[in-house]
């Protein structure tokens, strides 16, 4: 395994399946190969809203049990910046998988009809996020989708969550000490202030 250092905090950004959560894996898996007192620890924020995104998140539990079997998982699609909180430990390493889910889960609740507007999203929404990662006590290593890469979407609700994951990407990589873009399963440091 290729040993790679860890930061106080990481933002891992990429597209789809470019290696995102494989690189906060090893992280985790490496942390936990280091210390027989070190712990670590997955906060997921998707929601199994259809059956796809139930075998998904089955086959994500799946793998990632083979994967970093000593990593333990607590599912929290909306209280992250709480949930970041409670986990955070000094020889706890946490890992946010992902922050596109969990802001998809602020802006656009399954729940509500399609006649109801997107919900805003700013950086003073995101300052509980924000001071949660500055204050953890632990390592943590949060993962997140760069998707304004591409086109301008069609709508205003999508060009709307664009924007706002935009804006979340830049304040949480203005947080972290460092901030990896991945693409084709290889990692480009974008930031590493440590």
């Amino acid at each position: 395994m290729n040993i790679m250092t860890i930061a106080k905090s990481e933002l891992i950004l990429g597209g789809q399946k470019s290696g995102k959560s494989c690189r906060a894996e090893l992280l985790a898996r490496q942390w936990l190969d280091q210390n027989p007192a070190h712990r670590a620890v997955l906060i997921a924020t998707a929601q199994p809203w259809d059956e796809e995104m139930r075998q998904r998140i089955a086959r994500h539990q799946a793998d990632r049990a083979e994967r970093v079997p000593g990593m333990t998982t607590v599912e929290e699609p909306l209280a992250l910046a709480e949930a970041i909180r409670q986990h955070s430990h000094p020889y706890t390493l946490v890992v946010v998988d992902c922050l596109t889910l969990w802001l998809t889960n602020l802006l656009m609740p399954a729940e509500i009809t399609t006649n109801m507007p997107l919900q805003p999203m700013d950086s003073a929404g995101a300052a509980p996020l924000l001071i949660a990662i500055q204050n953890a006590s632990g390592p943590i290593v949060l993962v997140g989708n760069e998707i304004g890469l591409g086109v301008i979407p069609l709508g205003r609700e999508v060009r709307a969550f664009v924007d706002a994951l935009g804006r979340l990407n830049q304040d949480v990589a203005a947080a972290c000490q460092r901030v990896t873009l991945m693409a084709a399963g290889l990692p480009l440091t974008l930031k590493d202030t440590q």
